[in-house]
């Protein structure tokens, strides 16, 4: 098994190979996240993502150029962390079973995906990862590792973050009016305040990814 002393420095020093793995993960993993909220709003009652085309796992339908890719890029020129997201499914709150709890729903369907990924995803490494090369192992660390980060970064509850929508089904009046305007505001009110709040939030979101990270691989 792997240590998390041997799995740090293959997440930290990638190669050539290891980034188009990256990129690969990535893509796989947003494309399901998304497609996961609209099946669960489709099953809720709710067939907006139907009738827009997103209850697809065809990565065209979820890619944003500006978020999903031009967004990182400019942040990792500058030096920033490489924040990015794919084009929110649409659903209709009103239309689905449960209210609230409905709208929560959906909004865990895609992270508690990117959790299942990479439970499987160590499946795979802890039962055969001794028979598989190292270049596949790197490749399955890589991909647990993302989506783990996936699902820790979207349950902060913090709008429009999926999390956020968990909060909201629980949260009193007077928090809600707060949520409402802060979703109001829009992705990029999110990203200033993830720039300039991330030294704050980054040790202890490394922290609990490290956790799941052990508990999955080590």
């Amino acid at each position: 098994m792997l240590s998390l002393a041997t799995i740090e420095p293959m997440l930290s020093n990638l190669s050539g190979g290891d980034l188009l793995v990256v990129l690969v993960s990535i893509i796989v993993s947003l494309t399901i996240h998304e497609a996961m909220h609209g099946f669960m709003a489709h099953w809720l009652g709710d067939d907006t993502a139907h009738r827009e085309g997103r209850l697809t796992l065809n990565p065209l339908a979820h890619i944003d150029t500006v978020t999903t890719i031009l967004l990182p890029m400019v942040l990792i020129l500058l030096h920033a962390p490489p924040i990015l997201a794919a084009k929110p499914v649409p659903f209709n709150p009103d239309r689905l079973k449960y209210d609230e709890y409905g709208a929560a729903l959906v909004a865990l369907a895609g992270p508690l995906t990117n959790l299942a990924l990479a439970a499987l995803a160590a499946l795979v490494f802890r039962g055969w990862g001794s028979e598989l090369s190292s270049t596949i192992n790197n490749a399955i660390v890589i991909f647990t590792s993302i989506n783990i980060g996936f699902f820790v970064f979207n349950m902060i509850p913090f709008p429009p973050l999926d999390g956020s929508r968990l909060l909201y089904a629980f949260a009193p009046e007077p928090l809600r009016g707060v949520m409402d305007q802060i979703e109001a505001a829009g992705f990029m009110f999110l990203l200033i305040v993830l720039l300039f709040g991330f030294q704050f939030i980054a040790g202890p979101v490394g922290n609990i990814m490290e956790s799941f990270l052990r508990f999955l691989l080590v």
